[in-house]
């Protein structure tokens, strides 16, 4: 993995990590996360089975600039929805979204109307989303 050529780009960045929902696996999640620190960025990692309200809650205590929701339960649409929706009703528009895991290639244009950044599936290099999320957050 050849991340270097981001790090200025993600050096002052601050990510959040969730765990959205009833999942109970997060090696990929954790994956990110160090391969985002690897990349520059400070990052929270907020732990398994959080509320959606929960996750918008520490996004904003925590003054991120995105949060990246990793869902391997199947529950991606709700569970977006009602992340975005938390973080809308604490007023953190200029936090980004993006989300990872086993997401079907056919729900990822519904995510992007949620107003997600960008769509992550275990296929992807770890190169692609650090680039991605640079070019995004920059």
């Amino acid at each position: 993995m050849s991340v270097q050529h981001t790090s200025a780009a993600l050096a002052a960045k601050r990510i959040l990590i969730g765990k959205p929902g009833l999942d109970g696996h997060d090696i990929g999640a954790k994956i990110i996360a160090l391969t985002l620190r690897n990349a520059g960025a400070e990052v929270i990692y907020t732990g398994l089975r959080r509320s959606p309200l929960q996750i918008a809650q520490v996004a904003v205590d925590e003054g991120v600039d995105a949060v990246g929701l990793s869902i391997l339960s199947g529950s991606h649409k709700e569970l977006v929805a009602d992340v975005i929706e938390q973080l809308r009703a604490l007023k953190a528009h200029g936090i980004k979204v993006f989300v990872g895991g086993t997401i079907p290639a056919e729900d990822q244009a519904y995510l992007r109307g949620l107003g997600v950044t960008a769509v992550f599936t275990a296929d992807m290099h770890l190169d692609a989303v650090v680039d991605s999320l640079a070019k995004s957050l920059a």
